[in-house]
Parts: C-alpha cells; sequence; structure tokens
C-alpha cells in the first residue's frame, strides 16, 4: 500500500477557517483610533494574519518616524486595547466557519491527514474562538488530540514559539515537530493574507496556497509568491486527491 503523501495540512484561522467579514480589521482601527493612530483600512489590511503587537509597532514607526522613544508604550497601550475590543467581540458573537471548511475537515478526518490551525492571535483569543466554535473541546494542555475524529488535531499560537509570529517558519515547524513529521513536502499551508502565503513560502512545505474568499481577493493575493489560489478551501480536496496518486 502507497505511503500518504500528505500526512499535514496547516490552516489559517480567522479568514480561512473561521469566518471573518473583516471584523478583526475594524476591531484594530478602533484600538488605533483610540489612541490616536491614523492608519488607512488599506494599510491595516496589508498586515493580516502578522501577530498584532508587531502590527502596532510597525504603524506607529510608520506614523511617527522609526527612531520616536514612545513607539514601544504607544504600541503596547493600543494593543492592550485592541485585545480587550477583540475578546468582547467573540465572545459576543458567533463564531462560524468559513464555506468549504467543514466540507475539508471532514475528508482530512477520512483520509487520515492532521489538521493544524495557526495563527496571528494570541492565545487567550484563539482558546475563545475554539471553544465558541467547538474545536477546542477535546484538546489537551498542550492544545493538541492526535487522536480527535472531528475538528483539529492541534492549535498553533506565536505564543507557544516564543511570540514569534508570520512570516517565520515556527509554527509550521513545531506543528511538525508535535506530529512527528520531518518530510516538509507532506505538508501544505493555506491561508487567506499575504503574510500566509510567504508563511508557508518560508517553511518550505509542499504548497502554500492562498483561499479568496476570506479577506483578501484573488487580485490582492496574486502579486504575492504561491503554489496556487482556491476560491475555498475544499478546493484543497482534490489537490491532495492528485497527490496521493503520484509518487514523490
Amino acid at each position: 500500500m502507497a505511503t500518504q503523501n500528505i500526512q499535514l495540512v496547516v490552516l489559517d484561522m480567522a479568514g480561512t477557517t473561521i469566518l471573518d467579514e473583516h471584523e478583526v480589521e475594524h476591531c484594530f482601527k478602533i484600538a488605533a483610533q483610540k489612541n490616536g493612530l491614523l492608519s488607512s483600512d488599506e494599510r491595516i489590511l496589508a498586515l493580516q494574519g502578522y501577530a498584532k503587537l508587531y502590527v502596532f509597532q510597525t504603524l506607529w514607526a510608520e506614523q511617527l518616524g522609526e527612531n520616536d522613544p514612545t513607539i514601544p508604550l504607544r504600541a503596547a497601550n493600543s494593543y492592550l486595547d485592541f485585545t480587550h475590543i477583540l475578546e468582547d467581540h467573540y465572545k459576543n458573537n458567533e463564531v462560524k466557519p468559513t464555506e468549504g471548511c467543514i466540507e475539508l475537515f471532514h475528508y482530512l478526518h477520512n483520509q487520515g491527514i492532521y489538521i493544524a490551525l495557526t495563527t496571528g492571535f494570541y492565545r487567550k483569543v484563539a482558546n475563545i474562538i475554539l471553544e465558541k466554535i467547538g474545536w477546542g473541546k477535546t484538546l489537551n494542555h498542550n492544545y493538541m488530540n492526535i487522536q480527535n475524529k472531528s475538528g483539529i488535531h492541534l492549535s498553533v499560537c506565536p505564543d507557544e514559539v516564543n511570540g514569534i509570529g508570520r512570516p517565520a517558519p515556527n509554527m509550521i515547524e513545531l506543528a511538525m515537530s508535535r506530529f512527528g513529521i520531518t518530510d516538509k513536502s507532506r505538508v501544505i499551508n493555506v491561508g487567506d493574507t499575504p503574510v500566509d502565503l510567504a508563511f508557508g513560502k518560508n517553511a518550505g512545505v509542499r504548497l502554500a496556497l492562498g483561499v479568496c474568499n476570506g479577506t483578501h481577493s484573488r487580485e490582492q493575493l496574486e502579486a504575492h509568491p504561491h503554489d496556487g489560489l482556491l476560491n475555498n478551501i475544499a478546493d484543497l480536496i482534490p489537490i491532495i486527491e492528485k497527490m496521493n496518486h503520484e509518487k514523490i
């Protein structure tokens, strides 16, 4: 019997597996305005997928100049306000999967392929989302359940890799190590932002794919290096089917 070609699919959360109609950007914008940070909607969108404290640091440096001594405190205060706004949003609103997500999860479980979610969110808000959608109920203290028959097998946040977010490959590398996978050609990464594409490329996985029904359109993703763009993540199914009939 042939060995399964793909062993792990790494998926982003907000916009890729969790429906995001620009709510995260809206929460970010409220926190920015409260603190006097004057960034455009387009600039905030362009930085989706990065660790959020890093985004505030970047935007404050753009507004004030990189050498302004007040940037660390301004970024910290803005980020703190953002965390409260974002947590309240997810606590008080329905959390739903994206189109194609449940279909893909069902297929991956049937194929014995692991599902890992990565995110630019910090652990507390990721847990709120996972609990509300029901994917976190059986995860252990390492946010993992290798035996799961539904939902996910692993959740990874920047918190678990010393705060190092995308596009550094650390979260993908941690996911691989948790499952004992060493062959990057057996891993696929999918996300809905340019930094998700860079994340997969930097990790050197088999495919770094973009999904076009999240926070970025096909046109916005097309300009960045990628291995393919999907209308929704269920489009990954025929790609894996084709791979699993090939020999690596």
